[in-house]
């Protein structure tokens, strides 16, 4: 499948990336190649083929969600009543994360 300049471009903005010329080359000539690759494996016939969405044969097995830890709450309470700042049922720390 042939790429144009234009679709580098196109790409590039919808990615909201900020691309050199050389870079734009290279993307072009890069991407170019993915899609012929791509474009290949399309013409294989897969037609005796199963699909497949694992090959490991693996499965996932999940647990049931559970609580673990029976809370005593005056333990609580004493824990939170030790705290050098809090509010309501809450420990209050200093923020960790920035507003900006």
């Amino acid at each position: 499948m042939a790429l144009s300049k234009k679709d580098v471009k196109h790409i590039a903005k919808l990615a909201r990336l900020g691309l050199s010329g050389k870079e734009k080359k290279k993307y072009l000539k890069d991407l170019g190649g993915i899609l012929d690759y791509m474009e290949m494996l399309n013409e294989v016939d897969t037609k005796n083929v199963e699909p497949l969405a694992l090959v490991t044969g693996l499965k996932n097995v999940l647990r049931k969600d559970e609580n673990f830890h029976q809370l005593d709450i005056e333990k609580v309470k004493q824990i939170i009543s030790q705290a050098a700042e809090r509010e309501d049922n809450f420990i209050k720390t200093k923020p960790v994360l920035e507003n900006k």
